[in-house]
């Protein structure tokens, strides 16, 4: 298991601004359940929904962020719990485009590729590894989200949701697997040890100057359209 606890670049659980979260929170002193269960909300909902410059970057610079999205949530999530020495992995895939339209939209979401890369975390609990992805979307942006599409009971994909269940999905944990973005899935990747692993075989599959063209305008239209459903 030490595999599934060890820092790495991406991992950087040892840096000042994440140990003092740990102790602000008091979280070393939890028992395992409380652990998850604090840190599972903690990135779900006090880490925004919203896009970072990057999929590759350290989790330190996410919670300076405080915000993003299934990539690099995950990489903040999985820092917190191994500083917390509980076993995580990373299981990587590609989703449809189709669930990023409405946060995307207009000529970006015509120039961006079909698939675009996606991770969900599992964690070992009670000998058991449990799929985490329901950290990715905020509470207060699903509400105005399901407010917005209220007649919307099913299915629904789009604005960073893909699931069978709209008006319930499965994002509370209590012991079980989370999913938010899963129905959105085209290809599985597998698991992986580490993010760092992951992306380093796997990244959006963007040009050169496209990639810059996402950092510097795209997520920033991106980030604007996801705060104007927030805030109603």
């Amino acid at each position: 298991m030490e595999t599934y606890v060890v820092q790495t670049e991406l991992l950087n659980y040892n840096h000042s601004t994440i140990q003092k979260l740990i102790r602000n929170r008091n979280w070393a002193a939890q028992s395992t359940r409380e652990q998850i269960l604090n840190v599972y909300n903690y990135v779900r909902d006090e880490i925004e929904f919203g896009y970072n410059r990057s999929d590759y970057i350290k989790a330190s610079e996410v919670l300076q962020d405080g915000y993003g999205q299934c990539n690099t949530k995950g990489i903040l999530f999985m820092a917190i719990l191994r500083a917390l020495k509980i076993p995580c992995r990373i299981h990587g895939f590609t989703i449809h485009k189709q669930l990023q339209k409405g946060a995307m939209s207009g000529w970006y979401y015509h120039l961006s590729p079909q698939e675009i890369i996606h991770s969900w975390v599992e964690v070992l609990y009670n000998d058991k590894w449990l799929n985490i992805e329901g950290f990715i979307i905020d509470l207060p942006y699903l509400t105005k989200l399901q407010s917005k599409f209220k007649q919307c009971t099913g299915s629904f994909c789009g604005y960073g949701v893909a699931t069978d269940n709209f008006q319930n999905p499965a994002i509370e944990w209590d012991e079980n697997d989370t999913y938010v973005q899963k129905e959105g899935i085209v290809q599985d990747f597998g698991i992986f040890n580490n993010p760092d692993d992951f992306f380093s075989l796997h990244q959006q599959n963007l040009s050169a100057l496209k990639k810059i063209i996402f950092s510097k305008v795209v997520r920033h239209l991106m980030n604007r359209n996801v705060r104007n459903i927030r805030q109603g």
